[in-house]
């Protein structure tokens, strides 16, 4: 796939990754939906991407309005190409800590942003996907969903928000050897600590500790390298069915 072809729609991509995806596609010439709540912030990135990207606000843990934005931004930009999965939420808690346990409304607040709402998103990207006439090798799309390093070494408090990346990392290969009699591509990106809005609210400190235990390069990520990947899995049709990890090395360790 192009990138100058690409008709892509973005959860999460007012911000953050999303954002950096959204913008590595425009500037190449593709157009984007951008999928999230957080309307304010979505002016200043459509003022930022410019005419090639557009906007509608949705909560990817509501199938509906998952299945609307999803027509809407087919009847935009002709089809839908690419589903770019960046939305999600990381809050810490313990299991089981000196604050009391971990309330069932936690646990299943992390599920259903970081994993249903993937599930959602990808479920009626695909369906639209195949309604693409099939281009080289039969390709019709191709569906990008975002993981992390705690969805193999999550850390003290992480159980919740490790459960929820480690379920889109064993969606990834079932979701891809169905999707492919549709021609349609999955790959899943396992960044370690980028440099998100989320990362940009911890004390200075917190970030250069957190920089430090990366082998090299030994610095936070920055989003432009997580949508240069994104880049390479559109237009490298063998990249299918894998979890790529994004994170110079690095091996959290448990707190």
């Amino acid at each position: 796939m192009k990138l100058a072809d690409t008709c892509a729609v973005v959860s999460g991509g007012v911000s953050g990754l999303g954002l950096a995806a959204a913008s590595r596609i425009v500037a190449a010439g593709g157009q984007v939906v951008l999928l999230d709540i957080d309307q304010a912030q979505a002016a200043a990135a459509l003022a930022a991407l410019g005419t090639c990207a557009s906007f509608i606000a949705t909560d990817v843990t509501r199938e509906d309005e998952v299945d609307a934005a999803i027509a809407q931004a087919r009847a935009t930009m002709g089809s839908i190409s690419a589903a770019i999965n960046c939305a999600g939420i990381g809050t810490a808690a313990r299991f089981v800590g000196k604050q009391g346990a971990m309330t069932a409304d936690f646990f299943r607040r992390l599920i259903e942003v970081n994993l249903v709402g993937t599930a959602l998103l990808c479920k009626s990207a695909a369906l639209a996907m195949q309604k693409n006439a099939p281009g080289i090798d039969g390709e019709r799309g191709v569906i990008v969903m975002t993981a992390s390093v705690a969805a193999f070494e999550g850390q003290i408090g992480q159980v919740a928000y490790a459960a929820s990346k480690g379920g889109i990392v064993a969606m990834t290969l079932p979701m891809a050897r169905e999707l492919a009699s549709s021609g349609i591509r999955v790959v899943t990106i396992a960044p370690g600590v980028f440099l998100t809005p989320m990362a940009q609210s911890l004390p200075p400190e917190v970030q250069q500790s957190l920089a430090s235990q990366v082998p090299f390069p030994a610095r936070l990520g920055q989003p432009a390298e997580y949508a240069s990947l994104v880049a390479q899995i559109l237009e490298n049709v063998m990249l299918n069915g894998e979890t790529i990890r994004l994170d110079g090395a690095i091996r959290m360790p448990p707190r």
